[in-house]
């Protein structure tokens, strides 16, 4: 197979390009203090009981997946979640492969505004330019994403310079032990291992494994992907981790209350 990722950021390059401008830290900080506060992400992820944290996705198809759920509300999914006392929420706003728009996230956001407790919302799209970060923040989200192995150094910086000045948090996605290095060093405060190779889209839990013990001491440790029962969530909440990430298996569950109760149990 081909590889995917750079299909993906290919098109997501080419997708954006109409709208690109500059956007200086100066206009997202002015955008930062207009809007009101999002809750934080990063405070999310690190539960005060000690317990796993989780971060429930809303998803409707994937490459690796196909179609989940095609035709789901994301403010109807978040309301789900909402219930189910999910500690954060990952909002997939890529359209092309994912079939999530800004419009879910937007959605979302207001949703939380109009009918709390809100939680935080991680604009998951595949991020190259700070304009995507302002879009984020106007939208409503807490934190953005930024896959390390799919971005140079300079435009990592750019992104995680914008979310700082935008008050978003960053969760670095990371699938190497090099890619741990260049996360740090841009100052990544919270770190994802994704178990899923992005390039031929191949799951295996003990990444998490072989990485999570990498990562320094105080940065809040994210697992993602092929998580699907509490078995799967107690192997990498043992490695080391704070929070998973959980898209298609709570898509899919019947009943997304008991299956995130006993992700957060493991």
């Amino acid at each position: 197979m081909a590889d995917k990722l750079t299909e993906i950021m290919n098109w997501k390059r080419r997708e954006i390009a109409p709208l690109l401008r500059p956007v200086p830290e100066a206009e997202l900080a002015r955008l930062d203090a207009e809007l009101p506060r999002p809750p934080s992400f990063a405070a999310a992820l690190r539960r005060r009981d000690g317990r796993l944290a989780v971060i429930a996705e809303i998803k409707r198809r994937s490459p690796s997946a196909g179609d989940i759920q095609p035709g789901v509300s994301a403010v109807a999914q978040a309301g789900r979640y909402q219930a189910a006392a999910a500690d954060a929420l990952s909002v997939l706003t890529d359209e092309q492969f994912f079939g999530g728009t800004l419009a879910d996230l937007e959605g979302v956001t207001a949703h939380f505004r109009a009918a709390p407790p809100a939680l935080p919302c991680l604009r998951k799209d595949f991020m190259v330019h700070p304009l995507q970060v302002r879009q984020a923040r106007a939208a409503g989200a807490s934190a953005i994403l930024i896959i390390v192995r799919a971005l140079s150094d300079e435009e990592i910086a750019g992104l995680a310079a914008a979310a700082a000045a935008a008050g978003l948090d960053a969760l670095f996605e990371i699938h190497t032990e090099p890619e741990i290095a260049r996360a740090v060093r841009h100052g990544a405060r919270i770190i994802g291992v994704n178990n899923r190779d992005l390039a031929v889209f191949r799951t295996d839990l003990g990444l998490s494994e072989r990485l999570f013990p990498l990562l320094p001491r105080d940065v809040i440790a994210v697992s993602e992907s092929g998580i699907a029962t509490q078995a799967d969530a107690a192997r990498v909440r043992a490695a080391g981790a704070h929070a998973v990430l959980v898209g298609e298996a709570l898509m899919r569950a019947p009943d997304p209350v008991g299956l995130l109760d006993e992700l957060r149990s493991a």
